[in-house]
């Protein structure tokens, strides 16, 4: 009988490496975000932070500068969000240097991180928008209501497959590299045994490989999620309402 049509293949939760590292990523995050919280309540609001915390504040007072700057008034906040998504997601890139699976090589996990930028953009459009959200679907005539159904998945997949198109290929190019050059060096120092002679040209380019596929791509990744999350959420909000926004946020500045 096959896994997929026996009854007992549900009972049990059986996650794959990814899966598992992934979890274990998000445990690690919650217990340094408490942590960091634990701190802040005990902190001396008279004195400069030190240590965790001071690094902590740092994130926050750029990741909110950065939320306004990209996205305007109306989402001062929103850098709490980016301080969850941005360690979880640079973890999840560049974990395989020590030699663990890849979250990101499970679609699962890119598939998660873009469905979060989907609800938030859907929910920031009935935020501002209210029932006028539904009116969306329907324009500029409703004979476009299908093709505008097709359209509103188009940001969850892109960014999907963007996140695991990247981390399949390092991960390819790495099998790839490593396999060939345990050949050359197999064929080179054939004469010191099999075992021994194919570990010698791996150690001195997987380093460098590392550092650009999982590091560099990793981080450059990260920040272009974190940009077309702030760009696709930020247009949801009306032009009108934008205006409105700022009036009253330099009234207040007054």
């Amino acid at each position: 009988m096959d896994k997929y049509t026996n009854p007992e293949t549900y009972k049990s939760f059986d996650p794959t490496g990814e899966i598992i590292v992934a979890l274990g990523i998000i445990v690690v995050l919650i217990i340094l975000a408490i942590i960091i919280g634990i701190l802040a309540k005990r902190a001396n609001p008279l004195k400069r932070p030190k240590g965790l915390l001071k690094i902590a504040e740092w994130a926050v007072e750029k990741l909110d500068a950065f939320a306004m700057d990209a996205m305007g008034p109306g989402f001062e906040n929103f850098g709490g969000i980016l301080m969850g998504i941005i360690p979880f997601m640079f973890i999840s890139f560049t974990i395989g240097i020590t030699g663990l699976p890849t979250p990101m090589n499970n679609l699962a996990v890119p598939l998660s991180l873009a469905l979060v930028t989907f609800i938030l953009i859907h929910v920031t459009s009935i935020r501002y928008t209210k029932f006028r959200y539904f009116k969306r679907f329907i324009d500029p005539i409703p004979i476009f209501l299908p093709m505008n159904l097709l359209s509103m998945w188009a940001p969850l997949l892109s960014m999907t497959l963007r996140m695991f198109g990247n981390a399949i290929v390092g991960w390819v190019l790495l099998g790839l590299i490593n396999s060939a050059l345990e050949g050359v060096s197999a064929s080179l120092f054939s004469f010191m045994g099999s075992g021994v002679s194919q570990i010698w040209f791996v150690p001195i380019a997987t380093p460098l490989l590392h550092a650009y596929f999982d590091l560099f791509s990793g981080f450059v990744q990260t920040m272009v999620f974190v940009f077309l999350t702030a760009l696709f959420i930020a247009q949801e909000r009306p032009e009108d309402i934008e205006s409105e926004t700022v009036s009253v946020s330099r009234k207040e500045a007054q």
